[in-house]
């Protein structure tokens, strides 16, 4: 359904990404950031899901062309902790949400796991943005903190998470509260990763359909 397209960064380079765009030529816009994995088929397929429900999507390439196997957890950690998540956020995701916003649409940002890592700082980091929906990722303190968000948040987590922890989501939860900010968080009994249709060991699809619905909706009140 989508193209790879090149958009340009704020510093000037360069970057790819994967853009389906909505029927509509006014629609809103959502950008959507890969797990850890890479730009996925999977990543691809939400994005024109996104599309189909009325967004422009565009899924930025963070890895530059490398898409990990879903069972080599070693590379794709790898891959992760080579990324330089400030750079990556404030150029690239930033990049991708100014060719979005291009002609004066509301923008929003999404990301699961390492995405949602991403989409927290972004929420914190780029203007260009209206709203944010977090899936299963939390980025340090030190790098994003809750009193820090600028848009209002709607978060999507697994109680049986081991790395984007429930007390890790408690704790972030609390200091937007208590910063006052706009926050609206739920909670999942599933496992980390759990829209991954693809990944049939940690897949739920009530909980994905019924976070998909809630995540859809939140834009569409916050974009229009």
């Amino acid at each position: 359904m989508g193209t790879i397209i090149t958009f340009k960064r704020p510093d000037g380079k360069e970057a790819n990404g994967y853009l389906a765009n909505a029927a509509r030529g006014n629609a809103p816009g959502v950008v959507v950031i890969q797990e850890w994995w890479g730009l996925s088929e999977q990543i691809k397929g939400l994005t024109d899901r996104f599309a189909l429900a009325g967004f422009d999507a565009l899924a930025p390439d963070l890895y530059n062309g490398k898409v990990v196997p879903y069972h080599d957890t070693d590379a794709a950690n790898k891959e992760m902790s080579s990324l330089d998540f400030m750079d990556a956020t404030t150029q690239t995701v930033r990049g991708a949400a100014a060719y979005l916003a291009r002609n004066g649409a509301k923008v929003g940002l999404t990301g699961f796991c390492l995405g949602g890592a991403v989409t927290v700082i972004g929420a914190c980091k780029i203007p260009e943005l209206s709203a944010a929906v977090v899936f299963y990722g939390i980025p340090p303190e030190q790098v994003a903190k809750p009193s820090d968000v600028r848009v209002p948040m709607q978060g999507h987590f697994a109680n049986r998470d081991d790395w984007c922890t429930p007390q890790l989501v408690d704790a972030f939860e609390k200091g937007m509260k208590e910063a006052g900010k706009s926050a609206e968080f739920f909670r999942y009994e599933a496992d980390h990763a759990f829209v991954n249709e693809q990944r049939a060991a940690v897949h739920d699809r009530e909980a994905a359909e019924l976070a998909w619905s809630r995540a859809t909706a939140f834009f569409g009140k916050h974009l229009g």
